[in-house]
């Protein structure tokens, strides 16, 4: 079961149908939509600001979410995959955006709808990622637009697997039980 920790008088609040994987850490003042997914490993520490993820999100594994306390927030939007050994510091990322595998995103950085952030990216702090565009490199930078019904048809594809994914393991606790 996963941890999920209250501190300084939060509690994690997670939606329904969201599964939750065994060593998943959420910690204080996260608020996880429903149908989400958080994986392997991944930690949400709301413990110094709040961590606000939307619906059908997917948070893949050895992800870590944090803010700056009482300054900035994680925020997510619907629809978003993030993915495995990302690190998000009080960012926000919109509705049916990629996070693509070891990028990191820093404080008061914001990705755009249906944008997509490539694997080993670092998005530096306070950077605007427009919708619908593809960001690459150390740091990060514009590499090209996407249609951005090209790039959120590929983003739902993504969340809908994950969506499957935790299905298995549901599925699998249930004939444990």
């Amino acid at each position: 079961m996963a941890l999920i920790k209250s501190v300084r008088g939060f509690t994690p609040q997670i939606g329904e149908n969201t599964y939750l994987s065994e060593n998943a850490t959420i910690v204080g003042d996260v608020t996880i939509g429903r149908d989400c997914s958080i994986w392997f490993n991944a930690v949400l520490r709301g413990d110094v600001n709040p961590i606000r993820i939307g619906d059908r999100v997917n948070i893949q594994d050895g992800s870590v979410l944090h803010t700056l306390y009482e300054r900035s927030v994680v925020e997510i939007g619907n629809d978003v995959s993030v993915g495995h050994n990302v690190t998000i510091h009080g960012a926000t990322i919109k509705a049916g955006a990629l996070i693509g595998m070891g990028s990191t995103i820093l404080d008061y950085a914001v990705v755009g709808e249906g944008a997509i952030v490539a694997a080993g990216a670092l998005v530096l702090s306070n950077t605007v990622i427009e919708p619908g565009t593809l960001w690459a490199g150390v740091p990060a930078k514009f590499i090209k637009k996407i249609p951005i019904e090209q790039s959120k048809e590929l983003n739902q594809k993504i969340a809908n697997g994950y969506l499957m994914y935790a299905s298995w393991f549901k599925e699998e606790e249930k004939t444990e039980e």
